[in-house]
């Protein structure tokens, strides 16, 4: 009576300690991360697809600036080249890398569309003008899906270093992942200087 005491509770402390470490917690999370991460890199991908065509419509352009379209195809290929999986979300170095190709290439293709603001034959054309707005649309999503990603990383980390579940962790080896940072934090962290004067 007494070994089928001390059995039953020992199953209940299992039972117990089980619910409250968190082990469910982290496969669900960590799923979900993963799941929200390759999110991310579709709506890259997306991007990166639509350039060749932005691309093809500017070089139609006469006398386009040649050096900012060399910027864009150059960091294209940069961030195609780079192989990404999701042990990424592991390493933060790989991660840090694939942020700053993804900004290079966003701040290329910014410069890119800004530039065309000069040419009012290519704001014209409409072929341009439907890859500019579905650019526009993929950026939108593309902040979204970055969003959805910082969100999952986030409860994951909490539960990383959250007691009790962070003992869970530290057995398991659950570490805290990397998220998405501002590349240019000192930047925009100036104001914005403002001048009224009239020239």
């Amino acid at each position: 009576m007494i070994i089928r005491t001390f059995v039953v509770f020992l199953a209940a402390l299992v039972a117990l300690t089980l619910t409250g470490c968190g082990y469910n917690d982290f496969q669900k999370l960590d799923e979900q991360s993963k799941s929200a991460w390759a999110e991310v890199l579709n709506q890259y991908q997306r991007r990166s697809d639509l350039i060749p065509n932005i691309v093809a419509s500017v070089k139609g352009e006469a006398n386009f600036e040649q050096s900012t379209l060399t910027q864009v195809i150059e960091a294209r290929s940069k961030a195609t080249a780079m192989q990404v999986s999701p042990e990424t979300l592991n390493n933060p170095e790989a991660f840090k890398k694939f942020q700053a190709v993804q900004g290079e290439l966003g701040g290329a293709l910014s410069r890119l569309m800004a530039v065309t603001e000069n040419y009012p034959n290519l704001k014209a054309n409409a072929a341009f003008h439907d890859l500019r707005v579905e650019l526009e649309g993929t950026e939108n999503r593309i902040t979204v899906a970055r969003n959805r990603f910082i969100e999952t990383v986030q409860n994951y980390n909490i539960l990383v270093r959250s007691v009790p579940t962070n003992f869970t962790a530290m057995v398991m080896s659950y570490a805290v992942k990397p998220s998405f940072t501002v590349t240019n934090e000192a930047e925009i962290s100036k104001a914005p200087a403002v001048n009224f004067d009239k020239k």
